[in-house]
């Protein structure tokens, strides 16, 4: 399956079915301070188990850093 991440096009064979499963295989396990958006729509926390990934989604992965 190909999905637009941050702006890359990027092919997955097996596709990750939920944005949960996309988000674990991305971010390594993180899920704490992760915004997501899919085809610009910003997607609540609560959802991401149940929302079904799309080929050609384009989804942003936004996560919170430290500083100042």
């Amino acid at each position: 399956m190909e999905l637009t991440i941050n702006h890359q096009i990027r092919f997955f064979d097996p596709a990750p079915t939920s944005l949960e499963q996309l988000i674990l295989l991305e971010l390594s396990g993180k899920t704490q301070g992760i915004a997501v958006a899919i085809n610009n729509q910003v997607v609540p926390k609560e959802l991401w188990i149940s929302t079904l990934l799309k080929p050609h989604d384009h989804i942003l992965l936004i996560t919170a850093t430290q500083g100042g």
